[in-house]
């Protein structure tokens, strides 16, 4: 009954819930830029051009970790704090971030409140968008708290108590939110990214966990935690875990095999760390931004696997960006099946829809 209901609100009223998101992030956007803008979100005091406030702000909000400034360098601990924020909301989505509030306060979230939620979660209807919200929110804060914990096993002993556990946390929710965002530069070298920890097993892992965990989607997530057994999980779940698994290790092993000889990048390691690298830059490559070798150095081949990844991305319902995971598997099963002169696309013991 609640689906009817909610199916005959969005028919109702158009395109609302997709109008309310498109200028909820755009006004996000702006709201961060002129923020960002204010002299104190800056290192040197100084007002940060509003050309690079907005291409900031808007990088974070959608997670892309692309840069014109140093995040380190040039922003200062508020500014720092602003960019942390926007990545959070980008990742989430800010009416998911918003609904915290709600749930605080014990309001009621209203039938058009569910149905924005819904649209930016990539939900058809509303049905138990408010009990998959609190999923959301209660494991992106175990997530990230976790790898915060562990990434400043590392950083404190390096950077110091303070400075250490403010960059744990930073990069435990950039990594979770696959921004791609760091705070890793100097003045020498503003953009050196985890260069500098390539060799460190338990950054590398703890930050490719965050980011496969935030690629693989809330519905994922949901439906692991209720059904428990592959068997028992949605379709939609199964694509999901094994398009994963395949282009982390097709990435993986094609890293390999580019890259294992050239100097500038996996040349550089030895045989382990060589290993660590490639995991590494098949995960990141694909949904995050981060980088344990210098990207400009890669081969030509290794530059049309990185055009790849990046192009398919996370999966849908994620913190992720692409054209995802499941859209490349159908893809994919659909190839396979007109080519064997079949009508209906077949996998893991069910049928997808042409439709």
């Amino acid at each position: 009954m609640q689906t009817q209901i909610f199916m005959v609100h969005k028919r109702h009223l158009g395109l609302r819930a997709p109008t309310v998101l498109a200028v909820g992030f755009a006004l996000t956007i702006l709201v961060g830029a002129l923020v960002l803008m204010l002299p104190v979100s800056a290192a040197d005091g100084q007002i940060t051009p509003f050309l690079d406030a907005l291409f900031t702000a808007a990088s974070a909000s959608c997670v892309t970790g692309l840069v014109t400034v140093s995040t380190a360098v040039h922003w200062s601990v508020f500014g720092k704090c602003v960019i942390l924020l926007l990545i959070q909301i980008g990742g989430l989505g800010f009416m998911s971030v918003a609904a915290i509030a709600s749930f605080v306060l014990r309001r009621t979230i209203t039938l058009h409140e569910r149905m924005v939620m819904s649209a930016g979660l990539n939900l058809s209807d509303g049905g138990g968008i408010v009990r998959l919200t609190r999923r959301v929110l209660f494991g992106t804060f175990i997530i990230e708290g976790t790898g915060a914990v562990l990434l400043s096993c590392r950083f404190v002993p390096h950077y110091g108590f303070p400075k250490g556990i403010t960059m744990g946390v930073f990069h435990a929710v950039s990594a979770f939110c696959n921004a791609g965002f760091d705070l890793m530069g100097t003045p020498d070298d503003p953009f050196q990214s985890l260069i500098g920890w390539a060799e460190d097993p338990l950054v590398n892992i703890t930050v490719m966990a965050l980011i496969v965990l935030g690629g693989l989607g809330f519905f994922v997530w949901s439906d692991v935690w209720d059904k428990h057994s592959f068997r028992r999980l949605r379709l939609h779940t199964k694509i999901v875990l094994t398009a994963t698994a395949g282009l982390l290790l097709f990435g993986f092993g094609w890293t390999l095999l580019f890259e294992w000889s050239n100097p500038a990048t996996l040349g550089a390691f030895d045989t382990p760390h060589k290993l660590l690298a490639a995991a590494f830059e098949s995960v990141t490559l694909r949904t995050a931004g981060f980088n344990t070798v210098d990207l400009s150095k890669l081969s030509d081949s290794g530059n049309l696997l990185t055009d790849f990844l990046m192009l398919i991305g996370g999966s849908p319902g994620s913190t992720a960006g692409g054209i995802k995971t499941t859209t490349l598997a159908v893809l994919v099963l659909s190839a396979l099946a007109s080519a064997r002169g079949r009508m209906r696309v077949n996998t893991l013991r069910m049928s997808i829809e042409r439709e």
